[in-house]
């Protein structure tokens, strides 16, 4: 069964304190799975019950040939182009999504999916354990990128769609298109990977691990179980998301929005407070985060991306994970992107040619930084929009609707 919840756009924000309510009551629609539908992790584990929580935009056509789902990243969730239940802001990919732009749900049907292990609706560690009746915590099982993908793979079985007209996603959202696409190749038509990598570097291992030691260094993390104290490890939650928008942008960004510009005043104040805008802006970052985000399902996804590696399976040759393959692809990097480079990009378009895939390549000359994806980057948009466009021929998308 699927049960449904309606969201009603432009509600009230929640309080930080209720955002906890959204992990097994989210104001979106959900695929609940009984014991009877387990879903088998990487770790051994048989996770049975468990929902995965969801948003669609638009209408399925008649032979479900139009159905794109978008995979969202680390700090996403389904909430793509929608008023964000907690937080009261516009969907996180307003450049992408919506009447007129490439993902036009008055032509696509669009599903978007919080993953599994995330912390507003799929089941994860600030969700109830059903065999104990408390949260999860750290009793939840680890989960890597190929279970997001199984989970999202039940959830468009359920909903009807035997294959995907597209899957897109950047960044973590961009591993699992690639994950997408060698799971089960059958199932998509098109890719479009954008900001992402066959695998993660150890230099994002690294920056991810100064993340969860953040965390965990929090005196209220109480080794996860802060759900049961009614307390949260919001400092140590709020430095690991400073840290990681560090990541997110350019030198050049920063120089351009910052400089060395004063926050409010013109002199020094000798102090550690936020004398420089810089400083103000990352304050902002962190303190907005932990209102929306559980510190646990920071832990969780981060080890998730960290496991990632395609090749892995396939003796540790990337093209032969794509050998055959008859999805279509487009790739995108950025060049001012340092936490996923355009030489990762460059590398799977190399294994997709030597798997004989058809694919194309774009690397967009931008200051923007990683987070340019998310951002109005006119090139960007362009690609995309012609990427789908050309899609829709090969596929006979247009044909049908005559």
């Amino acid at each position: 069964m699927v049960s449904v919840k309606a969201f009603k756009p432009g509600g009230k924000p929640e309080q930080a304190e209720d955002r906890g309510r959204e992990a097994d009551h989210p104001s979106s629609q959900v695929a609940v799975f009984g014991t009877d539908q387990p879903l088998k992790l990487d770790c051994g584990v048989d996770l049975a019950p468990f929902q995965i929580a969801y948003q669609t935009y638009g209408t399925l056509n008649a032979d479900k040939s139009n159905a794109i789902l978008i995979c969202h990243a680390l700090t996403g969730d389904q909430h793509v182009a929608n008023v964000h239940p907690v937080t009261g802001k516009p969907g996180w990919w307003q450049t992408l999504v919506g009447p007129g732009k490439p993902l036009d749900p008055e032509r696509y049907f669009i599903i978007c999916s919080n993953v599994l292990g995330g912390c507003m609706g799929s089941t994860g560690p600030s969700s109830t354990n059903p065999a104990t009746g408390k949260l999860w915590g750290l009793d939840f099982p680890v989960i890597t990128i190929p279970d997001m993908v199984r989970a999202q793979a039940m959830l468009v079985e359920r909903l009807g769609i035997e294959k995907l007209f597209c899957v897109v996603g950047g960044s973590m959202g961009g591993m699992q298109v690639l994950q997408w696409s060698v799971a089960f190749p059958e199932r998509v038509f098109s890719a479009l990977a954008v900001a992402c990598a066959p695998r993660h570097s150890a230099q994002n291992i690294a920056f991810h691990e100064l993340g969860r030691q953040a965390v965990m260094a929090d005196p209220d993390w109480l080794h996860g179980r802060y759900y049961d104290e009614g307390v949260r490890p919001h400092r140590g939650l709020a430095v690991a998301r400073m840290a990681a928008h560090i990541t997110y942008l350019s030198d050049a960004a920063l120089h351009r929005k910052f400089g060395r510009r004063m926050q409010d005043r013109d002199l020094p104040t000798f102090s550690f407070d936020a004398d420089f805008q810089v400083e103000s802006y990352l304050r902002y970052q962190g303190s907005s985060f932990v209102d929306r985000f559980d510190a646990n399902s920071y832990l969780y996804l981060t080890r998730a991306m960290d496991y990632f590696d395609i090749a892995a399976d396939h003796d540790g040759v990337l093209a032969r994970a794509f050998r055959g393959t008859k999805t279509r692809f487009c790739v995108v990097s950025f060049t001012s992107d340092w936490l996923f480079p355009t030489s990762e990009s460059r590398a799977i378009v190399h294994a997709l040619n030597a798997g004989g895939a058809r694919v194309s390549f774009a690397e967009i000359e931008t200051d923007k930084g990683h987070d340019a994806f998310l951002l109005d980057v006119p090139e960007f948009i362009d690609i995309a929009r012609a990427f789908l466009q050309a899609a829709d021929k090969a596929n006979g998308l247009a044909r049908k609707e005559r």
